[in-house]
């Protein structure tokens, strides 16, 4: 995926043999039993010791929520960091077991149909179904928000979506790549300036239910781009891409209240 004003290019290859290679974020793939997550897993007691699936409650301290970052493909790296800095453990999921292992779970930016190709392709798109179907806290950006919304236009024959929002998203709605572009938002119920959001090929919600809360909407256009429905949040831009914290924040807040 390329970016705006020279940003980085997030996107790198993931190896595997015998796999056609697909663009990924840079976190690199260690596999289920190694690297850095796995490690971590190891040290921690075991989640019913935690009280919850992944979080951490320290003596005299708030609790840390586990929150994954669905790791197939997309902007990963920007999203882990951004989850630390909003108070939470970030967490790269690629296997059922990781999922377990969270409280709550960030769908990336990146290409809808090719994240869910890679979710079937490493076992985790039926568990998805399964934890967000049960309540579990899950933040769509961009891509993410498609994959969350019930309804697609414009996409690919049979794509697969989760459902969690009432709502129709119309994919690439706001162009190609090179219609890309920044627009500063108000985020509803959010205090601070406007929002530096960040569009790449973004979608917008056509239509949302009468359960959804609409949080903001591009002023050019007036186009509905974030929004929350119980425990799913999503947004058509990319809050990773900015310094401001106010979106991953909101949605540490939710797992947290959560688990």
């Amino acid at each position: 995926m390329s970016t705006l004003n020279g940003k980085a290019n997030l996107t790198s290859t993931l190896y595997m043999p015998g796999v056609m290679h697909v663009p990924v974020s840079r976190v690199p793939f260690r596999g289920p039993a190694s690297g850095e997550a796995a490690r971590a897993r190891e040290a921690r007691p075991p989640a019913a010791a935690r009280g919850g699936p992944g979080a951490e409650r320290l003596p005299g301290r708030a609790r840390i929520p586990a929150v994954g970052v669905l790791a197939l493909q997309g902007d990963v790296a920007e999203h882990l960091a951004a989850l630390r800095s909003s108070g939470s453990r970030p967490v790269p999921v690629r296997r059922p077991g990781e999922l377990d292992d969270v409280d709550g779970l960030v769908i990336p930016g990146g290409e809808s149909t090719t994240i869910w190709k890679l979710a079937a392709m490493f076992g985790l798109a039926e568990p998805l179904r399964k934890r967000i179907g049960s309540g579990m806290p899950t933040f769509g950006s961009c891509a993410g928000m498609i994959m969350l919304a019930r309804r697609v236009i414009d996409g690919i024959p049979g794509q697969e979506v989760l459902g969690a929002i009432d709502m129709t998203v119309r994919r690439n709605a706001f162009g190609r790549q090179a219609d890309s572009f920044e627009s500063d938002i108000v985020l509803r119920g959010l205090p601070g300036p406007g929002f530096r959001a960040v569009f790449i090929r973004a979608p917008w919600v056509e239509e949302a239910g009468p359960d959804v809360e609409i949080i903001a909407t591009e002023p050019r256009t007036g186009r509905i781009v974030a929004v929350r429905q119980g425990t799913a949040l999503a947004t058509a831009f990319h809050p990773e891409l900015t310094p401001d914290l106010r979106i991953h924040t909101l949605f540490v807040d939710m797992v947290r209240e959560r688990s």
